[in-house]
Parts: C-alpha cells; sequence; structure tokens
C-alpha cells in the first residue's frame, strides 16, 4: 500500500521533471542520430573515394558525392524522425522502435535508387550500400545503448509516465497488474476512478492504488484528473461510460495536453496481429487469426535450417572438445537422445550430449515421487546426484544442449519455439497449453530468456502462448540474441 501511495505522492511533487523527460530524452535522440547518420555517410564517403581534400573537393567529379553525403545525411535524420522512430511511446520496450528505425532507413535507400533509375544518375553503389550497412547497424548499437541508459532510469522510478485508470473494477485490476508486471515499458500506475462503483471501492487494496471517484460525470473525473495530473488517462476494457462521455473527456484531455489510451479485453495478441478501420466513425479492431503456415513457414524453416547449418559449421571445435570432455570424465555414451513430443504432438528423439551418468532415466521417477513434484509439468530434480562433475559445467553454459543444432537442421525442432518436453508432462496439459504443439518446439523461446527454470509453469505456458500467437521472424533474432546473453550470464541455468 505505502510503496503505491509513495509513487502517487511522487507524482505529484515531480510533476515538471516528469514533463523534461520526453524532451530532453527526444533532444539526446536527435543529437545521436546526427552523430550517427553523419559518421555513416562520411565515413562510407572516405572509404569509398578516399578522404575529400585539397584537389579533390574542388573537382567536379568528386563534389556531388560531398553534397550528397550532407543531404543524405539530413534528410536520413528528417526520415528517423518521420517514422515515428523517436516517438516516446515505442522507447525502452518491445521491437517498434527498431522496426521503424529499419524502415526509415530502406524507405531512405529504395527513395535513392529510384530517383536514380529514373534520371539515370550515376550513384556509385559501393558507396550507397557502405552508407546504408554502417548507418544502420551503428543506429542499432546507439539505440540500444540509449535503451540500456532509460531501462535504468526506469528501474529508479524515472523517465516514465505516470498513468491514471478509469473502468471497471475487474478491468481496471487487470490493466494495473500488466502495467507494473512490466515497469520497462514506461507506464506507472498512480490512481484509479471507478465510474457507477460504491462509494469507497477500491480496485484491489494489494494494488495500494487510491481511487479519486465513482461518478459518471465529465467534471467529476476532469476534476479527478486534475488532481494527480497524470501523463496519461487509460480506459480499460468495458468502461461504464458512454461514449459521448468517453468523446468529450477525450477533448478535454486533449486541451490539457494528456494523452488518452484505450486498453481493450485482448490479451497476449502483439501488434502486428491488431488492424484498425474506421467504420461510422467507430475504430473497429480487427484481430487477424494466428498461423504458421505458407510463406511463413517457409521463411521460418529456411532461417532454422540456414542458421543450425552456420553454427554447426562454426561450434564444430567446441562439438569435438565437449565429446571428448564427456568421453573421458564418465563411462557411457557421448550423446544422449529421449523421445519427446513435437508439433502436433508427433514424438521424435532429442539429442543431447551425455550429463549425467549412464541409465539415469531409470531413477527419475523415483526421484520426483520423492521431492513431490512427479505431477508437475516442468518437473526438474533439485540437486539433481545423477548429474556428473562434467555435466554440471555443461548445463551451466548450456553446452549440452548443442546437438539439438542437428534436430533442428533436419527438421524435428526451429531454433525458436516451446521447449520440447516429454509425454507424460504432455499428459498433464489443459486445453490452451496445448496451443504450445502448433508450432517446432525450439532450443530456445520467450520463457528461457525471461527467466528460464526459474519461472513457474503458469508464467512459462503463458510466454510460450504469446510466441505461439504472435511468431515473427524479428522476434525471433531477437530472442536468439538474449539467449546468448542468458547463457553467457548462466542466468537460471539447471
Amino acid at each position: 500500500m505505502e510503496a503505491h501511495g509513495g509513487l502517487a505522492t511522487y507524482a505529484l511533487k515531480k510533476d515538471s521533471k516528469r514533463s523534461d523527460w520526453r524532451k530532453n530524452y527526444s533532444l539526446l535522440l536527435q543529437l545521436v542520430d546526427a552523430g550517427v547518420v553523419l559518421w555513416a555517410m562520411s565515413g562510407a564517403l572516405v572509404l569509398r573515394f578516399g578522404a575529400p581534400s585539397g584537389q579533390d573537393l574542388i573537382q567536379m567529379k568528386g563534389q556531388p558525392y560531398v553534397v550528397m553525403t550532407v543531404a543524405l545525411s539530413v534528410i536520413w535524420w528528417a526520415m528517423l524522425g518521420f517514422c515515428g522512430s523517436r516517438d516516446t511511446t515505442v522507447l525502452g520496450y518491445g521491437t517498434e522502435e527498431y522496426k521503424r528505425l529499419l524502415s526509415a532507413s530502406f524507405w531512405l535507400f529504395g527513395l535513392v535508387a529510384t530517383v536514380s533509375y529514373i534520371f539515370r544518375l550515376e550513384v556509385a553503389r559501393g558507396f550507397v550500400g557502405l552508407a546504408l550497412s554502417a548507418g544502420v547497424l551503428s543506429l542499432f548499437i546507439a539505440r540500444t545503448l540509449l535503451r540500456s541508459y532509460l531501462r535504468t532510469q526506469r528501474k529508479r522510478g524515472a523517465s516514465s509516465s505516470t498513468v491514471m485508470l478509469i473502468g471497471g473494477i475487474h478491468g481496471v485490476e487487470h490493466l494495473a497488474r500488466a502495467l507494473l508486471s512490466q515497469p520497462m515499458a514506461g507506464y506507472v500506475p498512480i490512481a484509479t476512478y471507478l465510474p457507477g462503483a460504491p462509494a469507497g471501492t477500491v480496485a484491489n487494496p494489494s494494488l495500494g492504488l487510491p481511487n479519486l471517484g465513482e461518478s459518471r460525470s465529465v467534471d467529476s473525473i476532469v476534476e479527478s484528473v486534475r488532481s494527480v495530473r497524470p501523463d496519461v488517462v487509460a480506459l480499460s476494457s468495458g468502461v461504464p461510460l458512454s461514449p459521448k462521455i468517453i468523446r468529450e473527456l477525450g477533448w478535454i484531455l486533449a486541451e490539457m495536453q494528456v494523452r488518452m489510451i484505450m486498453a481493450p479485453a485482448l490479451t497476449d495478441i502483439a501488434g502486428p496481429r491488431i488492424h484498425t478501420q474506421p467504420v461510422a466513425g467507430l475504430p473497429l479492431i480487427h484481430v487477424s487469426t494466428p498461423s504458421l503456415t505458407g510463406w511463413r513457414w517457409f521463411v521460418k524453416r529456411s532461417f532454422d535450417m540456414v542458421g543450425s547449418l552456420f553454427l554447426i559449421l562454426l561450434l564444430s571445435p567446441v562439438f569435438a572438445a565437449v565429446a571428448v570432455v564427456v568421453k573421458l570424465t564418465s563411462p557411457g555414451p557421448v550423446l544422449y537422445s529421449q523421445e519427446r513430443i513435437g508439433v502436433r504432438g508427433e514424438p521424435f528423439r532429442m539429442l543431447k550430449f551425455r550429463s549425467m551418468r549412464q541409465d539415469a532415466d531409470a531413477e527419475l521417477a523415483a526421484l520426483l515421487e520423492q521431492q513431490g513434484t512427479h505431477d508437475k509439468p516442468l518437473s526438474k530434480v533439485v540437486d539433481d546426484p545423477r548429474i556428473t562433475s562434467a555435466g554440471r559445467i555443461l548445463r551451466k553454459f548450456s553446452l549440452d544442449e548443442l546437438p539439438q543444432l542437428l534436430n533442428v537442421l533436419l527438421g524435428d525442432m526451429s531454433l525458436v519455439g516451446p521447449r520440447p518436453q516429454r509425454e507424460h508432462e504432455v499428459a498433464l496439459y489443459d486445453g490452451a497449453a496445448h496451443r504450445r504443439l502448433f508450432v517446432s518446439p525450439g532450443m530456445s523461446g520467450l520463457w528461457q530468456v525471461s527467466g528460464r527454470s526459474n519461472l513457474t509453469w503458469e508464467e512459462a505456458i503463458q510466454l510460450d502462448l504469446y510466441y505461439v500467437e504472435n511468431w515473427s521472424l524479428t522476434q525471433d533474432i531477437v530472442i536468439l540474441l538474449k539467449t546468448f546473453r542468458a547463457v553467457f550470464r548462466s542466468e537460471g541455468a539447471v
């Protein structure tokens, strides 16, 4: 209670600073983008034509590229802003910021290619290629570093938007818990407003959010907004207000420079699946059906084949070294295979480097029974006595799982997806959990990079279902990058 009440007090005292962080961060982004773009364009000019100094500057042959470098730098910087890559609503969380960055960059260079073709301009392809690749890579690195800074600020409760929640008691509670569970998104609930609720009602005492009123009148709601001065007013699903009142409230909030957002009753649905269509003044929300078929399946399978083959070739010395260590430190085969359940419930043999003593599977049931976890999915043996000394090191850095790259190459698994489970674990699935089997199991997944074995079953299944419902190649790449970080840090490894 006191912690969230303190947030509300903090919000009132620091209102001007809350307003400043957006301007300051936006200015910082503009300066960093300008420096990165100018560096990339200038570097491409130097690498392609040599340093533009002395006689080169006054030669007609060299002059257009100097002018082009300056002009494209300015246009690229402007395109980054025009495409919304500096919009504070997408900063610090998710992939939208990077998607807009890529969109701005490729639109610009696509325009350059189109103009040069139409007007038959002699533009050096090496110069354009160097500028694009260096600029995009540098922008990604710069934005990642700035995001780390922003996330550090948000961990301290700064550089975030305060939110006043309006709606029914259950909708407000769900929205508050969702926002509080993702502080890196930058939304901090500070108060609620429950139209039509009995006097004295609060969303949930454990949230510690004061309720500011119950009246359905616009004047009462606006007075409550003025009392706490939030950055955002969020209307939860099922808000008991008429369309007319919501429209009037939106007008007044716009005059007060307070943003209004609507939170529909949609969960675990990513942006690409949501499309809006205005019909008779109503913003109808279309939710596309998730499917990993056709070209989407082809793209994912191609990515898996190329990625797994590349990693096998790259890590072949590691494969050999691990095989020698396993063979020399304990009797038994180097590789271990176990039947797991794959896509559409089809069984397959999953490969691993052996990290336990021989015939360890025969002891599993007794150990789980002893620890009382035999009837739970994701059951793990705590302080497993079957693991060898070398096996503990292999597991710590996930080296025992490298042979699964062969499973990926053969099509039994994917680089990214829900982890494959044993048949007795799948038998414990409820209806929702069975949706994990709609896609190929993966070597890594959302729950592995969100805590790995430290997560509860409920948390893990929620992340897996989100992945199944919202697959994208960009998300796969992000998960793989996070996997490398999680492995090197040994986060949640067992």
